[in-house]
């Protein structure tokens, strides 16, 4: 019987540093060096996005200083009538490889590296040469950050300077079953390591995030449980060999 014990509880040793051995190799962007948004100043200065190659922008022209837009008095609509007011051309255009953006009318016009507020300028610009004081309304619509780990999800940035807790809500990814300790952003070559669990520490990490961050979320995790799942039919033939082993030292 010690034989049986001896071999049971190395069976058990070498599944339990397995199974630890395995969580490990599951926690995705580790890092050598922990970098904390302290680590740089220049980390939650609000700033405007600026207008890349491959962004999609969604543009509205409208004449008169936008008075389609308000039309308190619905003279506008009544004079297009209702269904020909619900009708909208395509809005959405790609910013090319070459920084420039085909546009109706104007044709082609260069906007990298603008904020929208200057695209707007100059595209009002451009439009006033065909209608009168034309009021230009601009969106990013492919602005957006990936969530992974605990939760897999692309966040659209509907906003400028959305900050990482307003993210991981719309993403849903914090519960009671995530490490807020362990919250990692992964920013062009950088990974930042967060910790959501102290009050005086959330304000400090509460990053302003960019297009293209990665967030990874650490989900929580039971190696041993995991393990058991993932090592059922190991378990089984071993548990099986046990019984044989048993039972041969007991019919001696």
């Amino acid at each position: 019987m010690s034989m049986v014990k001896n071999i049971t509880v190395a069976l058990l040793s070498v599944f339990l540093i397995t199974s630890c051995g395995t969580y490990r190799k599951n926690i995705m962007l580790q890092v050598g060096e922990e970098l904390s948004p302290s680590d740089s100043e220049e980390l939650n200065l609000e700033t405007n996005y600026t207008i890349q190659t491959n962004d999609i922008l969604k543009l509205e022209v409208f004449t008169n200083k936008g008075e389609r837009i308000i039309d308190p008095d619905f003279e506008l609509t009544k004079e297009l009538g209702a269904n020909q007011s619900n009708l909208k051309p395509k809005l959405e255009y790609i910013v090319n490889a070459d920084g420039s953006v085909k546009l109706p009318m104007i044709g082609i016009i260069f906007l990298e590296g603008k904020s929208l507020r200057e695209a707007e300028l100059l595209l009002q610009n451009a439009y006033g040469e065909y209608y009168n004081t034309p009021f230009i309304s601009l969106q990013y619509i492919n602005k957006r950050v990936t969530v992974i780990g605990a939760v897999n999800q692309v966040v659209e940035l509907k906003n400028e300077n959305m900050k990482l807790i307003e993210v991981l809500a719309l993403a849903d990814a914090i519960d009671n079953d995530v490490i807020v300790q362990n919250i990692r952003l992964m920013r062009g070559d950088e990974i930042y390591v967060l910790d959501l669990s102290k009050s005086d520490e959330v304000q400090k990490t509460n990053m302003l995030l960019k297009p293209g961050d990665i967030i990874y979320v650490e989900p929580l995790r039971r190696p041993f449980i995991e393990a058991v799942k993932d090592y059922g039919p190991i378990i089984s033939l071993v548990s099986s060999l046990t019984a044989i082993v048993v039972i041969i030292s007991n019919s001696k």
